[in-house]
């Protein structure tokens, strides 16, 4: 299972590409995110952390779509859950760490780039709170970051690893709220469809992937993810279950353009 932004849009977190996108409305808000310039400019890092104290992540909370999926894992379903969201929602819900694969890392911790020591966020905003511009790192006097992946920052190997073998072993793909433009995890429905299993696309908007889906859905995650797992009564009219999903030839299809993918670290 892969889960892109879209899950946590019903959270209060907007996306980052989307028409009301943050980087859509502020292209140049994408060079916070952006590790070269995260290094080489002081001013760069404290706006990037001025900027962590209004994120709507900090004080979000899991929505009906996060704690459907915790019902999968509870069943027994639920393989592993690979997420670009950097927000944590997924454990905060209650998903295993042991099933979670944060592919792009997590906001929830702060990392020394030269020693590697990892802290809470809390712990560093209430530092910026108190007046730090450019907090450094306590140990070794190093640059800070978010303990996410930036452009221009390689994966964790081992992630890409984790996430791939899940695909491969997997007899359904669910990709939920994701357009799946940003490799290497778009190449992850393709690693499923080779071998051998199914695809079921939750997401508002085309992918390049709907074409190949046995059923594509557009209904708004939070409400349709809780009926096809069953956690929250009937499913809707016209609607299926994971199981219905898995085994049927064909599930629903609502045809769309595909769309390009782009090739990123991110």
């Amino acid at each position: 299972m892969l889960t892109g932004a879209g899950i946590s849009t019903e959270s209060g977190i907007p996306d980052f590409r989307g028409p009301e996108g943050v980087w859509t409305k502020n292209p140049e808000a994408e060079k916070l995110s952006t590790l070269d310039h995260y290094l080489s400019s002081p001013e760069v890092r404290a706006r990037s952390w001025r900027s962590r104290l209004e994120q709507a992540a900090h004080l979000a909370e899991p929505n009906s779509g996060h704690l459907a999926l915790v019902e999968v894992e509870r069943r027994g379903q639920l393989d592993t859950l690979i997420t670009q969201n950097i927000d944590g929602l997924h454990l905060q819900a209650g998903t295993s760490a042991q099933r979670l694969v944060e592919i792009h890392g997590s906001l929830r911790e702060v990392v020394c780039l030269s020693c590697e020591r990892r802290s809470p966020m809390g712990h560093i905003l209430d530092r910026v709170r108190q007046g730090e511009r450019d907090p450094e790192c306590d140990s070794c006097g190093g640059i800070l970051k978010s303990a996410t992946i930036s452009f221009g920052q390689k994966l964790i190997p081992a992630d890409v690893r984790r996430a791939t073998a899940a695909a491969q072993r997997c007899d359904l793909f669910l990709a939920v709220g994701t357009k799946l433009q940003v490799f290497p995890a778009a190449e992850l429905p393709q690693v499923a469809l080779r071998h051998g299993a199914r695809l079921l696309i939750i997401n508002a908007e085309p992918t390049g992937y709907d074409r190949l889906a046995s059923a594509v859905i557009r209904d708004p995650i939070g409400r349709i993810l809780p009926a096809l797992v069953g956690a929250a009564g009937p499913s809707p009219a016209g609607s299926a279950s994971l199981a219905t999903a898995r085994n049927a030839d064909f599930v629903s299809r609502r045809s769309a353009t595909p769309t390009p993918a782009r090739r990123c670290d991110r």
